[in-house]
Formats: structure tokens, C-alpha cells, sequence
């Protein structure tokens, strides 16, 4: 019999689920909340319990006992900086994911794991946030002494195409150099150097190409005007960066299967938006590159948007002369949780501890 591996991924507005016996899928659930019953919740953090049990009275409808799970793995929170890898939850991860430095739903999935894995009298664990850092230690300065640049980005999807894709041609991702892209609400484009993250735009915080949701890099002194023009609270203009900003804020959508028949159709801004974007990718592939100093094996290409077969042939034509590239459209984000748990429960990778 094999391993079962529940998987916990929270949103904004669902919590998706999954159930896996190995590599083998048994179940995949998305819970939708609604705009009211999220609204009888102060806080993000106030929905913890709430959450925990939809997802338990879910399997329990499914007739799926916790005494099945072999072990429970959440989507990483914003905790403090850490290097990749899988992590056993414990106190003090939960103790900094109940007081978190940014809120963002993905904070309580070590939380609802870990309930659940108490339950069950198993281990629960995380794999690979979104704040993995492993900056090389020139990637953090800037031109200001108050200001160092961080690691915020798709670090789940991001590792877990490069070891899929070193797999795929007979390689350990720790011995080969790539460039990564998600191409999603956010992107991001890590240079990946046997096996660590060096160097990656931050795309939560204002850095990199703009995407769906994202202004992405903007002229300093043109966004010092907006912040003191005194049109705008702060927190508006935390959202004009990141949730309000990018193709939503050019083209009011941020649907980009909308955009992208709205371009291919001939409306002249949404092409112009549309090309910019990608421009800026395969600017940002581009200066990946030289961080690797031109030694590239491969350039992935993952995320939603990668589907779209006018967003791969531009970036083609712009960066397929720096190395082959190759395309893992989606984001299969419970499934990398997935193969996190099962590397563990199998003794081919050690749980890491977080300090």
C-alpha cells in the first residue's frame, strides 16, 4: 500500500485540496468562499479554524479518514527568509505564521496542516514559499543604504519545473543552470545555479516586468510624484503595485486570454500592452542570463500564461538564441506540494527545521 499525501493550498477566495496515494491523484477539491462569508472575518488570520474544518467536513463527505493520511504538507507562509526545501511544521513556524510580517491567505496552510497532522498523530509539513531566499549576497544591494533587495517570488512552481526538467534529460537539477519563468498575476524570473535561487525579481513588492496584476518596475522619481501628490492613502498605492497594477490597471481586465483575443483581433492597445509585456519578460530573461554569466543549459517557462502559444513564440524570438527553451504551461502547485511529502516519507529528502 502507498503513501496518502493530503496537500492544502489556500487562496484568497478557495482553499484547494488534494488527495494523492503516491504519484496517483485520489481526490481534487476546490472550496470556493464567498465574498460574505469571508467578510464576517476581521482578518485573514481570523479564518484559520473556519477553513480547517471545510476542509475536514470535505473529506469526511468523501468518506476519507485522517487515520489514511500518511503525512499533511500546506502551502508555505510569509515567514522570515529561508533556503528551499521541505520543512517539518513546528512551533515556531506556527507561532510566525499566526503573526506574519505580510498577510496573504497562503499563511494558513502550515497552520490548517498542522491541525490536521495533530489529529491524524502524523507530521505536517511545507515546501518551498514564496519567500525563499538564496540570493547571492551582490543580488541585494542597491543604490540606497536603506534599501536591500528581497526574494518574494513563485518558489514552489519555480522548483519544482527545474526538477521535473532536470529529470525529464536525465540530470539533478542541483548540477545544471537555468532560467526560470512563471508567467502568472505575478511573474517571476529566477536564475537558477546548481540547485539555488541566486538571483530573481521580486514580483510582490515592485520589481520586474509588470504582469496581470503587477505594475511591476516603474520609475523612481514618477512614483515619488504619485506618492506625493496626495490623490493617494498608502494602501492604495500598495494595491496600484500589487493586485490593482500591471494589465489590470492598462487594459481593465486581467483576464489574459481576454487580452490576448482582444490584441490578435487588432485592438491597438491591448496589442501594444500585450508585445510590452512580453518585451519586458525577455528583458528580465535577459539579465538572468548575465547573472549566470551566459552559461545556460536550459529556459523554462511555466505558469497560466504559458499556455498561450503568442506569449512562447515572442519570447522565442526575443531570448531563444541564449538556450533552448522549454514549456510547462499551469501551475501545478498541490502536485509539487505532493512530490515534497512523498520525497520525504520516502527518505529522499530530509525535512529541513525551521529555526
Amino acid at each position: 500500500m502507498g503513501y496518502k499525501v493530503l496537500a492544502i493550498n489556500p487562496g484568497s477566495t478557495s482553499t484547494k485540496v488534494a488527495l494523492y496515494e503516491d504519484e496517483q491523484p485520489l481526490l481534487e477539491l476546490t472550496l470556493r468562499h464567498s465574498p460574505e462569508e469571508l467578510s464576517q472575518f476581521a482578518e485573514i488570520a481570523d479564518q484559520h479554524s473556519w477553513r480547517r474544518d471545510i476542509v475536514l467536513k470535505a473529506l469526511e463527505e468523501k468518506g476519507i479518514a485522517l487515520s489514511e493520511l500518511s503525512a499533511v504538507i500546506g502551502r508555505g507562509g510569509l515567514t522570515k527568509p529561508i533556503e528551499g526545501g521541505c520543512y517539518e511544521v513546528n512551533e515556531k513556524m506556527l507561532d510566525d505564521l499566526r503573526n506574519p510580517w505580510m498577510v496573504h491567505a497562503c499563511n494558513l496552510g502550515g497552520l490548517i496542516a498542522g491541525d490536521i497532522a495533530r489529529e491524524a498523530g502524523i507530521k505536517a509539513y511545507i515546501a518551498d514559499p514564496a519567500v525563499v531566499d538564496e540570493l547571492d549576497e551582490i543580488a541585494r544591494v542597491t543604490g540606497l543604504p536603506q534599501v536591500t533587495r528581497h526574494s518574494i517570488f513563485h518558489a514552489l512552481n519555480q522548483k519544482a519545473i527545474a526538477r521535473l526538467h532536470a529529470k525529464k534529460v536525465g540530470k539533478r537539477y542541483e548540477e545544471m543552470n537555468l532560467i526560470v519563468v512563471h508567467l502568472g498575476g505575478g511573474i517571476s524570473v529566477g536564475a537558477h545555479s546548481l540547485g539555488r535561487v541566486i538571483d530573481v525579481n521580486n514580483a510582490l513588492n515592485g520589481d520586474g516586468p509588470f504582469a496581470p496584476e503587477r505594475a511591476g518596475t516603474i520609475p523612481a522619481t514618477s512614483l515619488v510624484d504619485i506618492c506625493f501628490s496626495g490623490e493617494y492613502t498608502k494602501a492604495q498605492i500598495g494595491k496600484m503595485l500589487a493586485g490593482k497594477g500591471g494589465i489590470v490597471a492598462l487594459l481593465e481586465t486581467n483576464s489574459m486570454m481576454e487580452v490576448e483575443t482582444r490584441a490578435l483581433e487588432g485592438e491597438p492597445k491591448a496589442k501594444l500592452v500585450f508585445d510590452a509585456m512580453c518585451y519586458n519578460v525577455g528583458k528580465q530573461i535577459g539579465a538572468m542570463a548575465a547573472v549566470l554569466c551566459g552559461k545556460i543549459d536550459n529556459i523554462l517557462i511555466t505558469g497560466g500564461i504559458a499556455r498561450s502559444e503568442y506569449v512562447i513564440e515572442r519570447l522565442k524570438e526575443q531570448c531563444g538564441f541564449l538556450a533552448p527553451i522549454s514549456v510547462y504551461p499551469g501551475e501545478n502547485e498541490l502536485e509539487s506540494l505532493v512530490e515534497n511529502a512523498l520525497g520525504v516519507l520516502r527518505g529522499e529528502l530530509t525535512p529541513k527545521q525551521y529555526v
